[in-house]
């Protein structure tokens, strides 16, 4: 009995399980109680509550509740208006207005943030939650509810809304700098997208300096912000890792700094610079592409004393981005050096000297990278002071267009130097296109020019013709006959290049150029005509700074996308001298303005040289020859008009054809309505006569000046 009596569970043992259950010993244990009960549970997390009777105006704060007030039991005389002691006058009225809004309408819950001014002078942010407890009928009774600090709560979600302002406006930086590379093609484009207006701003820095790895060396390409022009006067230097920036790029790490002292205390070269560049931080940045460190980055900052993570991965993400677009510059800008220097090596390398005028020739590349384009331009010395020009465009774009262009340059200049016609030149080098093995055609324009005496013999294949100013700012589209192009026309056995005569007088210019000055994809061409025509008009007369004009006018508007060759003859003019002047004026046969521009000219010089008395009779006399050359020959006319002054001044005018039949004289009926012109010319001229020129001939007429008021000289 001893034994088992040991053995017995005792059950008056007292523990978290009791003895005195309904069936003692037999279920599951009884679960312990709460060891704290609401109110507790409260405090523990910072709240306090609270209970208000609207009817007696009662307001009951527990412990925790008076703890969050900073009030002390016997300061609180338990009304609204104790709370005053703690709440500012203004959040109390914000909140009196809450509460009664709640209490007016149909909600049954508010809540709202405060502040509570503390006894050791913090400002405290609260928040109050309350519930309206409502009678049957909804009078509102009492509220209860909970008061608690959230002072913590709330610098929290200021910091969260700091780091995402600080995302959002690094999300900014990146997207406008990334759009703004991502135009540039090459480095000069880099360049300007990082220094132009904006371009800090946009980086969120004060000032930036960049350089290119060279030769061992770190050359400065780009300096944006102020105080730091400085650094240009070592434009170079070394990669020694004795600067900032040269070891960043050795060790392809970056480099943050916000203490200059440190920073002239590891780096001495910089103490001289330093103490005149106006930044109080920066970033060092290597430039990484493919591995490979092409530069580096600086990006300096006023007032900044710290660089957050956040702020560290945004300059390695800006260095980024701009060592990609550099690294795409450079391969565009090596492959555009390749590009011109192939092409430079097919055009002729020098223009030869002429007499009697003057050449301009100018070359621009498409913008397309290595893509190797057709045009050419040449000018060929000819037998007996002739010159002969072309301009011409092989089909594509490619180093195989590029070398079927200089062999059709070579076989044409060939031919032209043999002394064959125009026409002769371009059939045998359609022929000699044709016999390649390629499939590409070639379009091309061809002209001879006698410089002396202003002919010209004009073919085409395929191009679109010249275009002419004359010597009084007026410009025209000569109708210049043309065939199939080059390499097409001996296909198809159409080896006819019709042979167009022009005349240049003094002081005219030819323009010939391909089609990607004037051309661009979605308009027409007679668009670019026009504006060429307008550019050519409103540029200056010599021949180099009018092809400077047009190369800046139009193919900076639209022929970046192709490539241009362009060529600008101008004959010289001929004033004549100052006892003895002259005008020159080439009347197109399809120019409806042409005679009236003739005689408004032939006035003026008059005027100009002292002899109005006969312009009438001059312009008359004129008006009846180029009418006559116009309608009886088969192209334009040649008009000068000069002052004779030995032995007798007078007035000479000549007008020049193509045609070998000579003028006649003839006496119409009364009822004819034409052949009286060269009577009219014999009653109002001393003397008239027709002489042989070359392939033409010339009618002129003398007018006796001695009768006049004011005389030369």
């Amino acid at each position: 009995m001893a034994a088992a009596e040991r053995d017995r569970p005792d059950t008056g043992r007292q523990g978290p399980v009791s003895g005195h259950g309904p069936l003692a010993g037999q279920g599951p244990p009884a679960s312990p109680g709460p060891l704290t009960g609401p109110g507790e549970r409260l405090a523990l997390n910072g709240m306090g509550s609270f209970e208000w009777d609207l009817g007696t105006g009662t307001l009951l704060l527990d412990t925790a509740g008076l703890a969050v007030f900073d009030l002390e039991p016997e300061e609180f005389d338990n009304t609204p208006d104790g709370l005053g002691l703690r709440i500012p006058p203004a959040d109390g009225e914000r909140l009196s207005r809450h509460v009664l809004e709640v209490l007016d309408g149909d909600e049954d819950s508010y809540g709202s943030y405060f502040t509570v001014h503390r006894r050791d002078g913090r400002d405290q942010w609260t928040h109050t939650q309350g519930r309206v407890l409502r009678d049957p009928d909804g009078t509102a009774r009492r509220i209860v509810g909970i008061v608690r600090d959230a002072t913590a709560e709330l610098e929290h979600a200021t910091l969260l809304r700091k780091l995402e302002n600080a995302r959002a406006q690094q999300a900014t930086i990146v997207q406008r700098t990334t759009e703004a590379l991502s135009r540039a093609v090459t480095v000069d484009d880099v360049t300007a997208a990082l220094t132009g207006a904006g371009a800090l701003e946009r980086l969120g820095a004060d000032g930036l300096a960049l350089g290119l790895v060279e030769n061992g060396t770190i050359k400065m390409i780009a300096l944006s912000g102020e105080s730091l022009e400085i650094l240009g006067e070592r434009r170079f230097t070394r990669l020694d890792g004795t600067l900032p920036l040269s070891q960043a790029v050795i060790t392809r790490k970056a480099r943050f700094v916000t203490s200059r002292a440190e920073l002239v205390a590891e780096f001495p070269l910089l103490t001289d610079y330093l103490e005149r560049i106006r930044f109080d931080a920066a970033a060092y940045l290597p430039l990484i592409a493919q591995a490979k460190a092409i530069g580096g980055l600086v990006l300096f900052y006023r007032r900044r004393s710290e660089f957050s993570p956040e702020e560290r991965n945004l300059c390695l993400g800006l260095a980024g981005i701009v060592a990609q677009s550099l690294q795409r510059a450079l391969l565009f800008d090596q492959e555009r050096e390749f590009a011109t220097g192939l092409q430079a090596a097919m055009l002729p390398r020098r223009i030869p000297e002429i007499t009697g005028g003057e050449i301009a020739v100018r070359y621009h590349s498409a913008w397309s990278g290595r893509e190797v384009g057709g045009d050419w331009y040449d000018v060929i010395a000819l037998p007996r002071d002739r010159v002969g020009i072309v301009v011409g465009d092989v089909q594509g774009h490619d180093t195989h267009a590029a070398a079927i262009m200089g062999q059709l340059r070579i076989a044409l200049r060939a031919y032209a130097g043999e002394g064959h016609p125009p026409s002769t030149v371009l059939a045998r080098a359609s022929r000699f296109l044709a016999e390649l093995d390629t499939e590409r055609f070639a379009t091309c324009m061809y002209a001879q020019v006698d410089l002396e005496t202003g002919g010209v013999r004009a073919v085409r294949a395929g191009h679109m013709g010249p275009l002419i100013r004359h010597t009084d700012g007026r410009t025209g589209w000569p109708n210049v006959r043309g065939g199939l192009p080059l390499g097409l026309a001996s296909v198809f056995e159409q080896e006819e290049f019709p042979e167009t005569r022009l005349d240049l007088v003094p002081g005219e210019t030819l323009v010939l150029c391909t089609d990607g000055l004037v051309e661009e994809p979605g308009t027409a061409i007679t668009q670019g005509m026009e504006a060429l025509a307008h550019a050519v008009r409103s540029g200056p007369q010599e021949a180099g700074a009018l092809a400077d004009h047009l190369s800046d006018r139009l193919w900076e508007r639209w022929g970046s996308g192709d490539d241009v060759a362009l060529l600008v003859l101008r004959r010289a003019p001929d004033p004549g001298t100052h006892r003895a002047p002259r005008i020159h004026q080439y009347v197109h046969q399809a120019d409806p303005e042409g005679l009236s521009e003739a005689r408004y000219a032939l006035r003026q010089a008059l005027r100009d040289w002292g002899m109005p008395d006969l312009a009438d009779d001059v312009e008359l006399a004129a008006g009846e020859l180029l009418v006559n050359a116009l309608l009886h020959t088969d192209g334009g006319a040649v008009l000068t008009m000069e002052v004779l002054p030995e032995p007798v001044r007078r007035i000479r005018l000549w007008v020049k054809d193509r045609s070998s039949v000579w003028p006649r004289r003839r006496t119409p009926g009364e009822s004819a309505t034409t052949g009286r012109g060269l009577l009219l010319v014999d009653a109002l001229a001393t003397h008239w006569g027709v002489e042989s020129r070359g392939d033409g001939k010339a009618v002129w007429c003398e007018f006796d000046a001695a009768g006049s008021v004011r005389g030369i000289g």
